[in-house]
């Protein structure tokens, strides 16, 4: 299990204390986002932590599975943010843009591919399920899901953390050298998204998430229109600048392509 008395430790000595954190750590759930649901309908406030190292029922975006073994972190973090419901992209965003930059300070080039998964090498680390409650037009609870592969196995898509480290600890001043050192950053991580975004709002997040963006450049085809993704909204879409190769089309507007629109996968060029 998870040493909960270390992550608590480093927390407290943080200087920001925008979230109040509360952990519960477990060896194995179904969900850590399924138990922090159940803990909050027993009156847990906001900052309600749930943690473990393995998940028999982890779910992904839009209903995916999420493979979820031994020696990974998995991570929910209950918040409530009273914002509008259609806005309920920019918590995955801002709690992206906060883990990733909390890592790279560490000197781990790990980037976003949008909207929710954490690369590394260009291979899958992690991603990100927010889930919500919402009340007469606004989100009144949320819950944020984290996965990481620490020392888990992964598919050939994907990547751990303390393989990667193997190599690279020689050249790195600071290291993750366990989980719990992980499982501070992805807290810290998401505290410091969504503090930007309660406190700065979506013009200074939005830029912020679109400089980590690993996708800036990628090809991608729809029937007889390719395009180039050059950015991300203020609506949280894929902005994808178009090259007409149909010589009888012309004027082709660019793409806005909501989440769940497109897979981006691992590879170089992608298909809807």
């Amino acid at each position: 299990m998870v040493d909960k008395r270390s992550i608590k430790a480093a927390l407290n000595a943080r200087s920001s204390h925008f979230l109040s954190f509360s952990l519960h750590t477990y060896d194995s759930v179904t969900s850590t986002n399924q138990v922090l649901w159940q803990l909050m309908q027993e009156d847990m406030p906001a900052g309600t932590v749930v943690i473990a190292t393995q998940q028999t029922a982890g779910r992904g975006q839009w209903g995916r599975q999420w493979v979820s073994s031994q020696g990974g972190l998995y991570l929910s973090v209950a918040i409530a943010p009273n914002i509008e419901a259609r806005d309920s992209y920019l918590l995955t965003f801002a709690t992206a843009w906060g883990i990733t930059q909390q890592l790279r300070d560490l000197n781990i080039p790990v980037e976003i591919k949008w909207p929710n998964d954490l690369v590394l090498n260009k291979l899958k680390l992690g991603g990100i399920l927010t889930e919500t409650k919402i009340s007469h037009g606004k989100i009144t609870q949320a819950v944020i899901g984290v996965g990481i592969n620490y020392s888990n196995p992964v598919p050939t898509t994907g990547i751990n953390m303390e393989s990667w480290l193997v190599g690279a600890t020689k050249a790195l001043p600071q290291t993750i050298y366990s989980i719990e050192i992980l499982a501070e950053k992805v807290l810290l991580g998401i505290e410091s998204g969504i503090e930007c975004l309660s406190q700065d709002g979506v013009d200074v997040l939005l830029p912020k998430y679109t400089s980590l963006l690993t996708n800036i450049g990628e090809r991608v085809y729809l029937e007889n229109v390719s395009g180039t993704v050059v950015g991300v909204t203020s609506t949280g879409c894929l902005h994808v600048r178009t090259l007409n190769f149909d010589s009888k089309s012309v004027n082709i507007p660019d793409l806005f392509l909501p989440p769940g629109t497109i897979s981006l996968g691992y590879r170089n060029s992608q298909k809807l």
